[in-house]
């Protein structure tokens, strides 16, 4: 199951055939690297190959997701910013994703930036890896893409475990349905899964997709920032891709439930 959401991180999306008894670098080099003319001609058809849009993209996928940010990092104002954003979702390359204030009761805050979030990892990954260093690829020299590959590897696998986790709960809690769900983010609080299911019952939760065991500090963390922002949730959920500590593990129960990347097989079936 880690194989696969390795994978899905990268192609999700591409409708090829790949052997997934090979290594996933070489499966890059071969599908996407090597074929970078034919893939950009592809992706330009979706976007126009606007620069100023890929400017945006780039800064959305390497970046914390925010329009602010990808907007700082595009060096364009809000307004031009939020002009480009509009476009890029009328051609259904990106959506906008809000902050889930009103599952804790407050009102939304004009100033916590809405998040970009691609319709397909695949996009994602070309304006995160390939489109920024484009020259050298096309040239045929990877090394630059794998050193940038390779220090962002983690931190970018993040994000898609975190939506798989999400697809899982939807599935998870059928009998409770969850009728509103996503993630909590202000300017100091960020919440990797909230919820809230058709009964009332609020769940908060934490994906760690890194190679370490997640740790009982995690628990204490996301208690702490849930008083922060004024919610006492009935659930807490961890996604993690290596496993928990044993003083964790201790505390599995009704209200603590911890799940794997083994876990989300459920998502296969």
């Amino acid at each position: 199951m880690e194989k696969a959401i390795e994978y899905f991180t990268v192609f999700g999306g591409l409708d090829i055939q790949l052997d997934t008894n090979k290594p996933l670098l070489e499966l890059i080099e071969k599908h996407l690297l090597a074929e970078y003319k034919s893939l950009r001609t592809q992706i330009n058809s979706l976007t126009g190959g606007y620069k100023v849009d890929h400017a945006i993209l780039t800064g959305a996928a390497l970046g914390d997701r925010r329009t602010q940010t990808a907007f700082k990092k595009a060096h364009v104002s809000f307004e031009e910013g939020m002009k480009c954003v509009e476009g890029l979702c009328d051609k259904g390359i990106i959506e906008l994703e809000s902050s889930q204030h009103f599952i804790t009761n407050q009102r939304g805050d004009a100033k916590v930036a809405k998040k970009i979030l691609f319709t397909a990892p695949i996009l994602r990954f070309w304006f995160a890896f390939i489109s920024p260093i484009y020259k050298g690829i096309k040239e045929g020299n990877y090394q630059e893409f794998h050193e940038l590959y390779a220090n962002r590897k983690a931190q970018f696998s993040d994000f898609v475990f975190e939506e798989l986790a999400l697809e899982f709960l939807i599935d998870f809690y059928k009998d409770d349905a969850l009728k509103q769900m996503g993630k909590y983010w202000d300017e100091k609080i960020q919440i990797d899964l909230i919820a809230k299911t058709t009964s009332g019952k609020i769940i908060v939760g934490t994906c760690k997709y890194i190679d370490g065991k997640m740790k009982k500090s995690e628990l204490s963390k996301l208690k702490e920032e849930c008083i922060k922002i004024g919610i006492e949730p009935d659930i807490f959920v961890f996604f993690a891709k290596k496993g928990y500590s044993n003083e964790l593990k201790a505390l599995k129960s009704e209200s603590i439930k911890l799940f794997s990347a083994k876990s989300l097989r459920l998502l296969l079936e």
